[in-house]
């Protein structure tokens, strides 16, 4: 293999092998439409959460309710914390009210092309990951400080059917950009119990041009997400990368939803489940590990993401390579 050919092999499998790490959060970021009648993103509504229809979602994370829609009938059990869960609401115009159950279901997260969120990013920073213990087996984290090297990044999901590579990933949802320092592209499957990554696309075709496909796609959140779930996908990645063929090798995926509580973000606070997830990548018979946590929330979907350097010792890291957190 040539220099340049091994040199993109690693770009790749340190960019595409970070998504379940660093791009869960333009995977099932906060649902903002490209355009619309009232809003481009969070910042512009009351609630914060502006739809992929361009209109502001009435109460986000809060507990108001919308004025048309109908009150919900409290079911006979309780939550961890002792108050009685109530069924989501949907409302009109593809609102969403969260129920703050610590139970997601797929239909309460915003996973489609067209939608837009700003995030704070910092790399390389010290950052509370384990948060504070809290009552019931809850904790809080806090994210909204500032960082040191903090940059806004605007993460976009679109859509792939007038894409170079769209008859390679034929039932693609959407495809989002994977790292800050890399133009790579993750595609992304939505199925009706998971988010799966198809595979690694550069944005252009090209001499240059990388395609990648996962065989079998790599679950990177299961439905519903709850505490104590755990899932594992172990995929084969085949195909061009920087305009040359690639020898094929792995990553194997084990997630488990081991947190809940409440964390604070730029934008604001959100009830919130954390997702850890282990990726080993195996290449030549070499593994490498990387460590990641995503905090995910009712009607948002991911809200926060931290990633570990390779080869992280501690499960409860405290380095971050990087940390996003939605800010708009």
């Amino acid at each position: 293999m040539s220099a340049r050919r091994s040199s993109s092999v690693r770009h790749l499998l340190f960019v595409a092998g970070g998504l379940a790490l660093v791009a869960l959060a333009p995977a099932v970021s906060a649902g903002c439409a490209t355009d619309g009648p009232e809003c481009n993103k969070g910042s512009d509504c009351a609630s914060g959460a502006c739809n992929a229809s361009g209109r502001c979602v009435p109460g986000g994370d809060t507990d108001a309710a919308p004025s048309d829609a109908v009150a919900p009938t409290p079911d006979a059990s309780t939550t961890s914390d002792g108050n009685v869960p109530l069924p989501d609401v949907v409302v009109p115009d593809g609102g969403c009210l969260p129920n703050k159950d610590f139970r997601i279901l797929r239909e309460e997260v915003p996973l489609q092309a067209g939608l837009r969120a700003t995030f704070k990013v910092a790399r390389n920073v010290d950052a509370p990951i384990a948060g504070t213990p809290g009552a019931n087996d809850t904790r809080a984290w806090d994210f909204s400080a500032d960082l040191t090297g903090d940059a806004l990044s605007l993460v976009e999901t679109q859509k792939v059917s007038d894409k170079w590579y769209k008859d390679d990933f034929k039932t693609a949802t959407y495809a989002t950009k994977l790292s800050e320092s890399s133009t790579l592209l993750g595609v992304f499957e939505v199925s009706p119990s998971a988010l799966k990554l198809l595979g690694v696309v550069s944005p252009d075709e090209g001499t240059s041009r990388t395609n990648v496909a996962y065989a079998p796609a790599a679950d990177i959140l299961s439905f519903p997400l709850e505490m104590g779930k755990t899932w594992t996908t172990t995929a084969t990645i085949n195909g061009t990368v920087s305009g040359f063929p690639t020898v094929p090798y792995t990553e194997k995926y084990d997630s488990t939803v081991d947190g809940k509580g409440t964390l604070k973000t730029p934008l604001g606070t959100f009830t919130v489940l954390r997702v850890r997830t282990l990726l080993t990548k195996t290449v030549a018979g070499f593994p490498t590990t990387t460590r990641s946590f995503a905090w995910v929330t009712e009607c948002y979907g991911t809200v926060a993401v931290a990633t570990s350097d390779a080869n992280e010792p501690n499960a409860e890291f405290t380095r971050a390579s990087e940390i996003r957190r939605i800010a708009q």
